[in-house]
C-alpha cells in the first residue's frame, strides 16, 4: 500500500464546493508538486491533510494508519488533533516565526514542549538543522534581523525538528523577492533524496519540473490532471492545464 493514500476528499465552505473527489497516493521519499491557478483548492487540500481544516468526507491513510475517515469521523479533542498534525510538518507562505525568539529558539521550541529529549539533545538538533539550511551563523539572530529567505529557511528547519512523516510547503517562495527565492528552493531541493517525503504547493514551474517526482494540476477544486513532470509539461492532455502552462511559462 502507498505511504500516503488520499481517497475522495471533499470540502465545502457553506454552499461553495472547494474540493471535490480528491484522490491520489504517494510513496515514501517522493516529492509531489501541486500546481494550479489561485482559487483552485491547492492550499485547502494541504490544510485538510495537515488537519488545519476538516474535510467533509473522504479518507486519509498514512503508513497504513487511518488518520481521517469521513464515515466514522467525530469531533476530536485538541490533543488528538495535535497528534495527527505531527505527521505533517507545515511551512507557510508567511514564515510564522515567533518574533520574540531567536532562530535557534524558534526551531527548538516545539521539541522542548514535547519533552521527549534532553535540553542538550534538543539544542544539538536545532543547531544541526540550522546548519543544514545554511544558517549556522544566524542562530542567535531574531526574525527582524533576518531576510525573508533566511526566515523561511528557519521555518523549514522548525518543521523538520519534529521529524514529520511528510513535509508540506504552501507556496514557500510567494512572499519573497525574486533574488531570495533561489536560496529557499535550493534548500528544499537539497532535502530530496533523503528520508523526506514532500508535498509542495508552488507557482515555480521550473522548480516543479526539475524537483518533483509527480505533479498534480488542480482546477476548480478537482484534480484535472496528474502525472510525471515529463507528462505534465511535455504532453499535457487537459485544455485547462495547457492554458495554465502557456500563461505560467510566459513569465519564466
Amino acid at each position: 500500500m502507498a505511504f500516503l493514500q488520499v481517497n475522495h476528499i471533499e470540502k465545502h465552505f457553506g454552499s461553495t464546493k472547494v474540493l471535490e473527489n480528491i484522490s491520489f497516493s504517494m510513496e515514501k521519499g517522493q516529492v509531489l508538486a501541486i500546481i494550479g491557478s489561485s482559487g483552485s483548492g491547492k492550499t485547502t487540500l494541504l490544510r485538510c491533510l495537515n488537519f488545519l481544516e476538516t474535510p467533509g468526507s473522504g479518507q486519509i491513510v498514512l503508513n497504513d494508519e487511518v488518520l481521517f475517515d469521513g464515515e466514522t469521523y467525530h469531533a476530536i479533542s485538541d490533543e488528538e488533533q495535535r497528534k495527527k498534525r505531527l505527521h505533517f510538518g507545515m511551512v507557510f507562505q508567511s514564515f510564522n516565526l515567533f518574533p520574540q525568539y531567536t532562530a535557534l529558539q524558534n526551531v527548538t521550541l516545539a521539541p522542548s514542549l514535547q519533552k521527549k529529549q534532553s535540553a542538550e539533545e534538543i539544542d544539538a538538533l536545532g543547531k544541526s538543522l540550522l546548519k543544514k539550511v545554511g544558517l549556522e551563523n544566524k542562530m542567535d539572530f531574531y526574525p527582524c534581523q533576518l531576510s525573508g529567505g533566511q526566515q523561511q529557511r528557519v521555518a523549514i528547519a522548525r518543521a523538520l525538528a519534529l521529524h514529520p512523516d511528510i513535509l508540506c510547503f504552501d507556496e514557500p517562495t510567494s512572499a519573497l523577492d525574486p533574488e531570495l527565492t533561489g536560496e529557499v528552493l535550493k534548500v528544499i531541493k537539497g532535502l530530496k533524496g533523503g528520508d523526506s517525503t514532500m508535498i509542495i504547493v508552488t507557482h515555480e514551474m521550473e522548480f516543479a519540473k526539475n524537483v518533483a517526482d509527480r505533479i498534480i494540476f488542480m482546477a476548480d477544486g478537482v484534480i484535472e490532471e496528474e502525472g510525471t513532470p515529463d507528462e505534465i509539461f511535455g504532453n499535457p492532455k487537459s485544455e485547462k492545464i495547457k492554458a495554465f502552462l502557456a500563461k505560467s511559462l510566459e513569465t519564466i
